[in-house]
């Protein structure tokens, strides 16, 4: 057994899946403040809906070659000719719903950068450019909260899909604006800096 396979994580990593438990130990609660990433996350989070964000992880690849690397010029852009293409590819959740949000999603993303808006200054604003560090014990984490609503209810006014609170919510913990690792999972932000600090001395 390898050292990576012992570690304790957060109770929903399933180390079996390789891709998953990368996605656990070097992404999820991390700050993210990439465009394209805050762009493809969005999308993945409302395409997860209904589903596991494993399923979601698993088709990440064919998510990103399917919508053009997530080029939101060139998704705002797609026509009903390439809406049957993407309702036709196995590689990606084919609802018809799902596919038209994130074409109208790009459209409202462009319309915020009309403005002189980026994701990144839009999200990481409302939390002053700090990350929410919580120390929740196992099965304590919640679904929503005041900020994840305040975030959807003004996502949704912008014109954007599939961003109800749960949704933002977990957007937010993707993105790293909510570092919500559990409190005996190595990647807690308490047990880093317990880290980091032994290894000062």
């Amino acid at each position: 057994m390898t050292a990576s396979a012992i570690l304790q994580r957060c109770s929903w990593a399933n180390v079996a899946n390789p891709r998953y438990l990368a996605y656990h130990d070097h992404e999820w609660g991390v700050p993210c403040h990439d465009e394209t990433t805050l762009f493809e996350m969005l999308n993945l989070e409302g395409a997860q809906a209904g589903l596991s964000w494993e399923t979601i992880l698993n088709k990440r690849d064919s998510y990103r070659a399917a919508f053009d690397g997530w080029d939101a010029e060139q998704i705002a852009r797609y026509g009903d000719d390439k809406k049957a293409e993407l309702l036709a590819n196995p590689g990606i959740v084919r609802n018809r719903l799902k596919v038209a949000a994130a074409i109208t999603n790009a459209r409202a993303y462009l319309a915020m950068r009309e403005q002189s808006l980026t994701l990144d200054a839009y999200l990481w604003g409302w939390v002053d450019g700090q990350p929410i560090v919580n120390d929740w014990p196992i099965g304590a984490r919640p679904a929503t909260t005041t900020l994840s609503d305040r975030i959807s209810k003004d996502l949704a006014r912008r014109g954007f899909k599939f961003v109800g609170s749960t949704i933002v919510y977990a957007y937010l913990q993707g993105i790293g604006i909510v570092d919500d690792h559990d409190r005996g999972c190595f990647r807690h932000a308490g047990r880093r800096h317990a880290e980091r600090r032994h290894a000062g001395r």
